[in-house]
């Protein structure tokens, strides 16, 4: 079977969700570039978007047809190309209406697993529970007769307990997109020693295609990036929990925030971050990750006492932010989450004080889309700017040396441990999938 035939029949389980629509994007548009092959045209291409929600499916399918729009809008030249033998097709908006309408025509959104049944390639973005996810692809295997092919874009779960407990014979591979998929161009690919090479090399084909830069990682729970991250974070919630000694701790938070963000000159801070992935996301990576660890614990009694208080993050279906760790107002952090008080304090209220605690920034200082997308100039603002945060003698320039050497020491740990198959690999995913500026492990906290 090649690679077009792979992708005459596919389906995505979780379809409606975050991830899940994503990769259900990426894979109608493929498949629809497929079928417009002139030695394609005889085949049928069928793409199932599986959901429990009947009310999410309704909204995948508008979501589907604006991004298409969108992407059809940009490759009007091609789209004259692919149709070519389409007399009827003559203003631009002609073949973008036909390339939306067969892209929309390769979707069938379904709530039934059987859906599955005749798929040989199966895209499985449920939520991060080992069993469901063995319970669920174990049960198309058995009534699926193709021998289908399983991608789990899990971001947690090592591949092997999966391969093994599902019974699936090595034809399972780790394909982890990053939020969300349609524009992070990162995958995490992880393999074991039993995944199927054929298989193995579909998918860097098919990462080809999406124009997606592939990072391999070693199958262990969590992998590179939350390998990284959830360490990342812990680190966060511990020195808030060293400063709430002195001060309250929506201040404690504030700070760290700012300390994350810009004394290290990242995209958000890491409560920030925290909140958009979802309090309880995250607590619940970091359950699954904690029984494969041997010299550490990944827990946090600061995210266990949130959730139980309802304080969860994450976001709305439409993409905007829930309140977490921090309240915010159009995107922006207003007000941080005081758990003695359980409710919201305003950040304005208490800013210049916690301001004039870390000290200023040094002068250098840029902010992080600045810094990031000043090409050419990056590494110089950079080096200026970590030299010039060495000799901050303030508890910002403190905190923030002790911030990057803990974020260096978690990314050479995942070299050190076998995780990653190197520091490359490691400043790649937080380069690419976390948008930082530059890598963990650098010179910057030596």
């Amino acid at each position: 079977m090649n690679y077009d035939e792979r992708l005459q029949n596919v389906s995505v389980l979780g379809a409606a969700g975050k991830m899940g629509s994503g990769i259900l994007l990426l894979t109608a548009v493929e498949m629809t570039d497929l079928s417009l092959k002139p030695e394609n045209k005889n085949m049928t291409f069928v793409l199932n978007a599986i959901d429990v929600s009947n009310k999410g499916l309704a909204g995948l399918m508008g979501f589907l047809r604006t991004q298409v729009q969108k992407l059809a809008e940009k490759k009007t030249v091609w789209l004259r190309t692919a149709y070519a033998d389409r007399q009827d097709l003559i203003e631009n908006e002609d073949f973008i209406n036909q390339y939306v309408f067969d892209v929309l025509s390769i979707v069938r959104p379904v709530t039934t697993m059987d859906s599955a049944n005749d798929s040989t390639l199966i895209f499985e973005a449920i939520s991060e529970n080992k069993d469901l996810k063995v319970k669920l692809l174990s049960q198309i295997d058995k009534n699926n007769s193709n021998t289908p092919w399983f991608f789990t874009n899990t971001s947690s779960v090592p591949i092997n307990i999966i391969d093994e407990e599902a019974e699936l014979g090595g034809r399972i591979l780790g394909f982890h997109f990053y939020n969300p998929p349609a524009v992070q161009r990162l995958v995490e690919l992880i393999v074991t020693s039993q995944t199927n090479k054929e298989m193995e090399a579909f998918s860097r084909e098919y990462a080809k295609k999406l124009k997606k830069v592939i990072v391999p990682s070693n199958d262990f729970a969590g992998f590179i990036g939350n390998g990284h991250f959830m360490r990342d974070a812990l680190h966060g919630l511990t020195e808030v929990e060293q400063l709430t000694k002195e001060m309250p701790f929506a201040e404690a938070v504030y700070m760290i925030n700012k300390v994350s963000q810009d004394y290290l000159i990242r995209p958000m801070g890491i409560f920030q971050l925290i909140d958009y992935v979802g309090i309880d996301v995250v607590k619940f990576i970091m359950a699954v990750m904690d029984p494969f660890q041997k010299d550490e614990e990944l827990r946090s009694d600061v995210l266990n006492n949130l959730i139980e208080m309802g304080v969860t993050g994450g976001q709305f279906s439409d993409g905007s932010q829930k309140d977490g760790f921090l309240k915010y107002e159009k995107g922006r952090p207003v007000a941080i989450f005081d758990p003695g008080k359980k409710g919201y304090i305003d950040i304005a209220s208490f800013k210049d004080k916690c301001d004039e605690k870390l000290g200023p920034l040094p002068k250098s200082y840029k902010p992080w889309k600045v810094v990031n997308f000043s090409r050419g100039k990056k590494a110089g603002m950079l080096d200026a700017f970590f030299a010039e945060l060495k000799t901050l003698e303030t508890m910002g320039g403190a905190l923030a040396m002790k911030y990057g050497s803990r974020s260096k020491e978690i990314g050479k740990k995942l070299v050190n441990d076998n995780v990653a198959h190197n520091e490359d690999d490691v400043n790649t995913v937080m380069l690419t999938g976390f948008f930082h500026a530059y890598g963990p492990i650098n010179n910057y906290f030596d």
